[in-house]
């Protein structure tokens, strides 16, 4: 397994492992792609949404040559200030930063002298450019901004509400552990539900598009197919890393399995969570392997993902005159593929209604539920419209 980058380039090129670039996590890394493949697939879809007509454009007047705000100075000084405060901090303790970036990133410790001279630096930096600007005079502009041409600030507050939403489902899963230590445990690196990270992403985003007027329906049909294979890009993390998202015990590799044995069962060695039993031998951080074979779920998932990605990618032209409808399969689509793999996969349970279901699978019932709902509303809103081929 690759818990940072460090094992990954130890097998690639020999570096050691636990090297500097442990600092970065695979998962993190892979993460990272995962809004990036997204964000990708989302823009090119909202364009060709754009030319054929489903969005109006937002008229907004700005006005160049305007210099910077007290606003911008505050905002730019304060980011300055964190660098500063945290980058010796960090230098300081690189082993800690090593083992738990997160954690050492979100702490409050850090140098103030640092990040002083940090903001000073960043000021100084913005006062020079400021004074440039400001030498032309103001010139009012009016531009037409598509949704696409705001891609990354949706995708930053995606992003942002994402992560809060992920880290407050995974805290609701372990409530005993929160109430102990909730600000160590908030901000700690460990702990994401993914459910949490869409259902916050939706909200965060929903809030932002509202207030820009932007067409909600097409928005959520432009998103699926990059919701669907960024979750894929996501598992591959999971998978590499060993994030202890793996699937129940199973058993030895049966006969005449003619995939690869890890496909079947795998151990995870040198798992992120470090869980499971001594490596003979190993010195490293991560000297861990699980004492028995389990389903590899993760990979499982970022196969069935890219295939429904495709699926969705396929359909998104053809249901593109039914506003909601490609969204809506997604939804369904999206609670099937995780109430299979949950039948697998290691996880609390509930007692719902006499049945016992994880968290995920009480949410992926609601998808389910939600998206046959909308799929025939949508559907129904179509047909509806005068002179639709549904109502001939």
């Amino acid at each position: 397994m690759y818990p940072d980058l460090s094992y990954l380039f130890h097998d690639l090129i020999g570096t050691p492992r636990d090297n500097f670039l442990s600092i970065f996590k695979t998962f993190g890394f892979m993460l990272v792609m995962a809004i990036l493949v997204a964000a990708w697939l989302f823009k090119k879809e909202l364009k060709r949404r754009a030319e054929l007509g489903q969005f109006t454009p937002e008229v907004v007047t700005r006005v160049a040559n305007k210099g910077l705000s007290a606003v911008d100075y505050a905002l730019n000084g304060l980011f300055g200030f964190l660098v500063g405060y945290k980058l010796i901090h960090v230098w300081g303790n690189l082993p800690q930063m090593q083992r738990d970036p997160a954690g050492v990133l979100l702490s409050a410790e850090g140098n103030f002298l640092a990040g002083i001279v940090g903001a000073a630096l960043v000021l100084a930096y913005y006062y020079y450019q400021d004074r440039k600007i400001r030498k032309q005079p103001p010139r009012p502009q009016t531009v037409a901004l598509y949704p696409h041409d705001r891609i990354g600030t949706i995708t930053t507050i995606a992003a942002i509400s994402g992560v809060i939403g992920a880290k407050v489902f995974a805290l609701i899963e372990d409530l005993p552990t929160f109430f102990a230590d909730p600000v160590g445990v908030f901000f700690s690196g460990s702990g994401l539900a993914i459910y949490g990270g869409l259902i916050g992403g939706f909200v965060g985003c929903y809030i932002y598009l509202r207030k820009h007027n932007v067409a909600i329906l097409p928005t959520l049909d432009a998103v699926a197919p990059a919701l669907m294979v960024a979750y894929g890009v996501g598992r591959i993390g999971c998978q590499l890393s060993g994030d202890g998202d793996w699937g129940d015990p199973s058993g030895p590799v049966p006969e005449g399995w003619w995939l690869p044995d890890w496909m079947w069962g795998y151990n995870y060695p040198h798992n992120v969570l470090r869980e499971g039993v001594p490596i003979p031998g190993c010195e490293d951080f991560y000297c861990t392997v699980l004492p028995e074979l389990v389903y590899p779920s993760p990979f499982y998932e970022t196969v069935m993902a890219f295939v429904l990605g495709a699926l969705l990618w396929g359909l998104r032209k053809r249901l593109t005159p039914i506003p909601g409808l490609l969204f809506a399969i997604y939804l369904v689509l999206n609670g099937i593929e995780r109430w299979t793999i949950e039948k697998i996969r290691v996880n609390d349970e509930y007692d719902v209604l006499g049945m016992l279901m994880t968290q995920a699978e009480i949410i992926a019932v609601g998808f389910v539920l939600a998206g046959i709902g909308m799929g025939i509303w949508a559907y129904q809103r179509k047909r509806s419209e005068p002179g639709s081929d549904a109502e001939a």
